[in-house]
């Protein structure tokens, strides 16, 4: 439970203190976050190898699906709005959580392969 905990803080996975991100809370949601190259606190580098992160697309696409599912479900069957406002707000939706989905997929694959 501690692991997702320090995953959705984006926190480094050796010591669990240190920010991946430097900024993490950002005002605008389109704004590309940045990442540090280390750990601020205890020096863990995070990209492992060159075009290491690409992985990270995949990890992407997937929250990226099961939110869009998520409110497919919820706005078409449960509410039962009609699929043209349906696909508008999967729209807006995805592009609104675009910085989140990329802070979490790479924070998710530094986890997949960190060995503790």
């Amino acid at each position: 439970m501690e692991k997702i905990g320090c995953i959705l803080k984006c926190k480094c996975p050796k010591c669990k203190n240190g920010n991946i991100f430097r900024n993490l809370k950002t005002i605008l949601p389109f704004q590309m976050p940045e990442m540090y190259g280390r750990c601020p606190q205890c020096n863990y580098k995070f990209e492992r190898e060159t075009g290491f992160f690409f992985g990270a697309m995949f990890v992407s696409y997937a929250l990226t699906a099961a939110q869009m599912v998520v409110c497919l479900v919820l706005f078409w069957y449960l509410i039962g709005l009609s699929p043209l406002k349906v696909f508008i707000i999967i729209v807006i939706m995805a592009v609104m959580l675009s910085s989140l989905n990329f802070k979490l997929s790479r924070t998710i694959w530094i986890y997949l392969f960190h060995r503790d």
